[in-house]
């Protein structure tokens, strides 16, 4: 057997050789041993004693964890604190972007609906003040929304219904299909009413359209009567559609009235 005085412990986590401390009594063994190349602590009967010459290689037991930082911090736990902090600012400046509001002044209820002029499917140039006179269901829908699949066939048996009563249902495409991809979905869908290719400039004069399916009822005067965001069941379009079109028969009989009134004087 070795000279205890001469021979060395071994870290159980790096596998280092530890010189023991000289002069010391080889019957008293201190109550924790710490490696001078790991920081490891640990009891020298956890540790091999081995000779000199028998001495393993210094670093070739288990890598030692990384150093923790001045402060106890660990550095992958600040890393996922950052990503969670950057994640919340992300998900409420955006959240913060659909509430407030945007032009919303412009697309109240009983304001004048914004104008505008927008090219249809067919290549030709048309306004929202030519169907002066028509109640208008104004819809903004996109090829990739799911809702407005949903919806679109029942506005097509809504105007094949309240057409001959006044109603015109006019589409606004908001997504970067290709006109002929659109053209395309529009027919497989059986759309019998007008389509037109959406600018970011109308949607934005309409309070920013922040969801879609986003629908305007607008009466035969150009004020608007009512507006859904996101899908609405079939029975609640409907009522609105009817609500459009007595608002329209009211106010043109409040103005013939008016304007009667104003004849007899």
């Amino acid at each position: 057997m070795s000279d205890p005085q001469n021979s060395y412990w071994v870290c159980p986590n790096c596998n280092s050789p530890l010189e023991k401390p000289a002069g010391q009594d080889p019957s008293v063994a201190p109550r924790m041993v710490e490696c001078s190349i790991c920081g490891a602590k640990f009891e020298p009967s956890d540790a091999a004693d081995v000779p000199p010459d028998a001495l393993p290689a210094a670093g070739a037991g288990p890598t030692p964890p990384p150093p923790t930082p001045h402060g106890g911090r660990n550095p992958m736990a600040l890393v996922a604190a950052a990503v969670i902090v950057a994640a919340m600012l992300y998900v409420g400046f955006h959240a913060a972007r659909r509430s407030a509001p945007t032009h919303s002044s412009f697309a109240g209820k009983s304001s004048v609906a914004p104008d505008f002029t927008l090219e249809s499917l067919d290549g030709k140039n048309m306004r929202l003040s030519d169907f002066r006179g028509k109640a208008v269901l104004l819809n903004f829908w996109a090829t990739w929304c799911g809702p407005c699949k949903i919806e679109m066939p029942w506005f097509v048996e809504l105007q094949n219904q309240y057409g001959t009563q006044g109603l015109q249902i006019v589409g606004v495409a908001m997504d970067d299909s290709a006109k002929e991809d659109i053209a395309k979905f529009v027919k497989d869908m059986g759309v019998n009413y007008p389509v037109l290719l959406g600018k970011e400039a109308v949607g934005d004069a309409y309070g920013g359209v922040p969801a879609l399916p986003e629908s305007f009822f607008i009466s035969r005067d150009g004020k608007i009567v009512d507006k859904f965001i996101g899908l609405r069941g079939k029975a609640e379009v409907e009522e609105a559609i009817k609500a459009a079109l007595e608002s329209s028969s009211s106010n043109s009989a409040a103005a013939n009235s008016a304007e009667t009134q104003q004849a007899q004087k």
